[in-house]
């Protein structure tokens, strides 16, 4: 997608006065490059293929034409859109949540480690939007009664290079089986691959500053507590290697007097979700600052980019 002097507004876009103003209400005064570009192709009833820049307003790129589609012809199970990560999901239907506020949208998470009773119960209350891991998608679709996406509208496949090249391509195969072909699809990646058959270079917003410390391991702490102290009144997040190195920083910093969570796979879902909504959540614009703590080991350093 490439800039075609499109309108920089979202009315302009020709996004409804409703959620226009559900913008405004989140700050977004103006749409960003792939809300923009997308947007424009959405509204036109193409599918999309997007290459999504980190920190780019991905999300509001197909949440935004989904929910005026929505509003045009309201029913339940609407759209459906999956996510390889359960706290990435979860985020998704609350940014949905938050742009259809005003239009009474209703969403429903479908991910790993919570009870599928509760999800099955949300389910029978018909939501409009489905956010979903690809395996517990799968789970409901094969074993909630009364649960079916034969009249969905919409299919999100999000972080679509991750879907497509790890171990949910037979969830996603048996998934495409239960949703009619007459569709929309939309497809949103950091990282182009071959199976999403576009040629893209890994990239970075423009405004993003990469640098790189090289110093002795014996000092590795200090240094990182030193430019955090020096960070002091901004968002900073600290990726490591180990669920065990996040689990010590995290407790070296609150002894040092630092604000610090950890959040790691070997916590529960609950827990982990508890730390999330206690930081300000993933892939947001008020994250100043982020810290690699080890660099990655092997070349396929997608997973280090899309951080």
């Amino acid at each position: 997608m490439e800039d075609d002097g499109s309108p920089k507004t979202f009315a302009g876009l020709g996004m409804c006065e409703e959620l226009v103003e559900a913008c405004k209400s989140l700050g977004w005064e103006t749409p960003s490059k792939i809300q923009a570009d997308a947007i424009l192709y959405a509204l036109q009833g193409h599918d999309v293929i997007g290459l999504a820049q980190t920190g780019s307003g991905k999300t509001g790129a197909f949440a935004l034409p989904i929910l005026q589609a929505l509003l045009q012809k309201p029913q339940p199970f609407f759209a459906c859109v999956l996510s390889p990560i359960r706290e990435l999901a979860i985020q998704i239907s609350e940014q949905f949540e938050a742009l259809g506020s005003g239009i009474g949208v209703k969403c429903s998470v479908l991910v790993g480690g919570v009870d599928m009773m509760q999800q099955a119960i949300s389910l029978a209350k018909h939501p409009h939007i489905v956010v979903a891991t690809p395996g517990r998608l799968l789970d409901h679709l094969s074993n909630t009664k009364g649960f079916s996406l034969r009249a969905l509208k919409y299919l999100v496949l999000d972080e679509a290079d991750k879907l497509l090249n790890m171990d949910f391509e037979r969830a996603i195969d048996d998934i495409l089986k239960d949703i009619p072909k007459e569709r929309r699809t939309y497809l949103f990646s950091t990282t182009m691959t071959k199976k999403i058959e576009a040629a893209s270079k890994y990239s970075t917003v423009d405004t993003l500053k990469q640098h790189y410390l090289f110093i002795p391991a014996t000092y590795k702490d200090c240094y990182l507590v030193y430019i955090l102290v020096r960070m002091s009144g901004s968002t900073s997040m600290v990726f490591t290697r180990t669920c065990e190195s996040a689990r010590l920083l995290a407790l070296i910093l609150r002894n040092l007097g630092l604000s610090a969570i950890p959040i790691n796979g070997q916590m529960s879902q609950a827990k982990r979700l508890g730390s999330l909504n206690k930081f300000t959540g993933l892939d947001i614009p008020s994250v100043d600052v982020v810290i690699n703590y080890n660099i990655p080991t092997n070349s396929k350093f997608a997973w280090y980019k899309n951080r």
